[in-house]
């Protein structure tokens, strides 16, 4: 049995621990819930182990960096938490500066930090409520849709202030990006 493409959820038989369950893998070793002997971390080259039902074969090996990703997601999605944001590092310490074509009016300066910190908490506000739609139980899957579309839209009109964020993937992203 090739060790190294056994996943997550896949079941097994070890001769001295019984039936198990994959649960966690490690570079050189499986984490492996027995029924009886409960967690137990077993080489990935243990002459021990069957494999019984095969499940979630792979070769990749998800990093931690992965899952906290993937949790950080979730908990952004369905906690209110909000993300930390990188502003791009040539616009660090800068100010934006709103000048009127009337020149009897003070230019208005904000700095930078300040005005992308307010994108990123729309932004973040957006998701909640696109969260809060599609969970609503009183709305029919159409309605939802129509909702959705306009907050699809308003992340187009958005994506002006995409040059403000350092990395690409935390970009707003509307109706010609959602295709990609």
């Amino acid at each position: 049995m090739d060790q190294l493409t056994l996943g997550i959820g896949t079941r097994l038989q070890h001769t001295q621990y019984g039936p198990g369950v994959i649960v966690g893998i490690r570079y050189a070793t499986y984490l492996i819930s027995f029924i009886n002997h409960g967690i137990k971390e077993v080489d990935k080259n243990d002459n021990h182990l069957d494999e019984i039902i095969p499940e979630n074969v792979t070769e990749e090996i998800e990093t931690h960096a992965d899952v906290e990703r993937s949790l950080l997601k979730i908990l952004r999605l369905w906690g209110g938490f909000t993300e930390n944001v990188p502003l791009g590092d040539k616009w660090r310490g800068g100010i934006m500066v709103l000048k009127s074509s009337d020149g009897s009016i003070k230019p208005k300066e904000i700095p930078i930090d300040v005005f992308f910190h307010k994108i990123v908490m729309a932004r973040d506000r957006l998701r909640v409520l696109e969260q809060q739609i599609n969970g609503h139980k009183g709305l029919s899957d159409e309605e939802k849709v129509n909702l959705q579309q306009y907050i699809t839209r308003i992340y187009g009109s958005f994506t002006t202030f995409n040059v403000l964020f350092r990395n690409k993937e935390q970009w707003f992203v509307g109706d010609k990006g959602s295709g990609e």
